[in-house]
């Protein structure tokens, strides 16, 4: 069974989450601060964390950052109404994917689905390494990492979603809705400063010059495309 954990400092909340996705075979654990719930990450195995951004003590931001240094764990987090801000800063930082507070529990659940099927399915064994080399980046997909002259990145699964999305389609202009629909699985909502943070995260890795791009460069006014290298 597949396991979440939740980290907010609403009680009643974490318990309705709970008590809801257990009817879908998914336990999981909560905890109130984000301290608490680094602990818990060391203590247990889970497919995915749940993270609201205010909390006491540390914030949700300084937690992803925390947990980001030593997991690539998927993780959702909670942003308030209108805080596209919260929202770009936690994407950027390493956030998976994000949910605006109140929501309904039906699309919650259907983002923790979606999100712990990508990740379980692209970190199955196969018995044969499957590897990607481009000139000057190479594609684990086993371990869902790239190695680039910056060094070794094991990918978040939101940025390892999107470039294996680019990179399959080499040398092809990409629409930011249909990279969208594809990556986040969902109708496109003409906002795209989830795929501009998601980018700006990869060229960071990937990039010698992330300024001025090699691999995933921006077609303006349209979306995206993956330089064809030899």
């Amino acid at each position: 069974m597949n396991k979440i954990l939740i980290i907010d400092d609403d009680n009643e909340l974490c318990v309705l989450i709970k008590q809801s996705i257990i009817q879908e075979h998914i336990e999981a654990d909560y905890c109130h601060s984000g301290n608490a719930g680094l602990v818990k990450l060391k203590e247990n195995d889970y497919q995915l964390i749940i993270l609201d951004v205010m909390m006491p003590g540390i914030d949700g931001f300084e937690t992803l950052e925390q947990i980001r240094k030593e997991s690539s764990i998927p993780i959702l987090m909670f942003t308030s109404k209108n805080d596209n801000a919260s929202k770009v800063r936690g994407l950027r930082a390493g956030a998976d994917d994000y949910l605006t507070k109140p929501f309904h529990m039906d699309e919650l659940i259907a983002r923790i689905i979606s999100l712990i099927r990508r990740y379980t399915r692209f970190n199955q064994n196969e018995e044969q390494p499957q590897i990607l080399t481009y000139d000057g980046l190479i594609i684990d997909l086993n371990s869902r990492s790239i190695t680039t002259e910056n060094g070794t990145f094991e990918l978040p699964p939101k940025e390892f979603d999107l470039l294996m999305f680019c990179a399959k389609n080499q040398g092809k202009i990409l629409t930011k809705q249909r990279i969208y629909e594809e990556v986040w699985g969902e109708p496109y909502v003409y906002d795209d400063s989830n795929i501009m943070a998601i980018i700006s995260r990869l060229r960071k890795k990937l990039e010698k010059n992330p300024g001025s791009p090699q691999f995933i460069q921006t077609v303006k006014g349209i979306g995206y495309r993956f330089n064809k290298t030899s």
